[in-house]
């Protein structure tokens, strides 16, 4: 064998051994998200930084701490600076300029619990319309189809915006189930303290034993605050049910006490990260990936269940 053919053949063994990615090493890879405050965020930038660090990319974690605006600017500058990727935790339709002067640069954008749009690759996410679907359900059954429920929504980001409209028509396909408050609280803190604040004056509005029997929220920060409020309140002996979505340590930690937070959904955080860098590799490597939206399997917690 003649020095071209060992130098093609020790070629040919290391995309194998690579799985095809030796190019793809050294590669920058920006992430760009407003939201970095909330835990399910840092799970999947964790997973995605790990994986990454395995295929021996060098990675940007972008956070704009809750200015959707600005990350308009990072993912141009990002895209300027000829990254060979960007991963975005953001609405797509809040960040459009930016989404067309990287696909101008030639720079391939994927969403990592965004939304779907053409100009994203794909988006690596759980199933929003599946699991509103079950917490909603859960909350309709617990009640026997009749109650006031407080419902804690966040229209801004597509993922949890999909929540609230299975929500609502699992509500509404209940006549004796009255939604009594929507309510978008301040996520900046993550969207615990506001959440309370909120709540407390609900229950101040409402204070009859029974004027609240559920409280519905897309994630589980929402969840948490209210749970605090009807504790401190002294209300938590009402049977008032709360579910959450997430199923973050917090949560857990409150479902396992049986008390008043009854159910929460447990995404795949870190399937999430990982299944997003796998994306990246894929696209990276030449492969075209035809799903618009890539779905990581999610499953309900309780008590019976939050242990194992």
């Amino acid at each position: 064998m003649n020095r071209r053919h060992m130098m093609s053949a020790a070629f040919a063994a290391a995309m194998l051994a690579t799985g095809g990615t030796a190019h793809a090493a050294g590669e920058k890879i920006a992430v760009i998200t407003p939201y970095l405050a909330q835990p399910g965020t840092q799970f999947y930038v964790e997973a995605f930084e790990a994986k990454a660090k395995e295929f021996g990319w060098e990675v940007n974690v972008i956070d704009t701490k809750g200015d959707v605006a600005a990350a308009v600017g990072r993912i141009e500058d990002a895209a300027n600076q000829k990254v060979a990727a960007i991963v975005i935790n953001v609405d797509p339709s809040q960040v459009q300029a930016g989404l067309e002067t990287a696909k101008a640069a030639g720079v391939p954008v994927f969403g990592m619990d965004a939304g779907a749009t053409p100009l994203l690759v794909t988006n690596i996410t759980s199933n929003g319309y599946a699991m509103a679907a079950d917490t909603a359900a859960y909350v309709a059954n617990r009640l026997g189809g009749k109650g006031n429920v407080v419902m804690f929504v966040f229209d801004a980001f597509p993922p949890v915006q999909q929540r609230g409209v299975i929500a609502d028509t699992i509500f509404r396909n209940n006549p004796d189930i009255k939604v009594v408050d929507r309510v978008t609280p301040d996520v900046q803190d993550g969207g615990i303290a506001d959440s309370r604040a909120k709540m407390e004056a609900i229950l101040a509005a409402n204070p009859d034993k029974g004027s609240i029997s559920a409280v519905w929220a897309a994630w589980d920060q929402p969840a948490l605050g209210a749970l605090q409020a009807i504790e401190a309140a002294g209300r938590s002996g009402e049977g008032i049910v709360i579910t959450g979505i997430d199923a973050n340590p917090q949560a857990r930690e409150a479902i396992a006490k049986g008390g008043n937070f009854e159910a929460s959904m447990a995404q795949d955080f870190k399937g999430i990260g990982a299944a997003t860098a796998e994306a990246v590799k894929r696209h990276l490597s030449g492969e075209q990936i035809k799903q618009g939206v890539i779905y990581v399997p999610t499953k309900l917690i309780t008590s019976a269940n939050v242990k194992d």
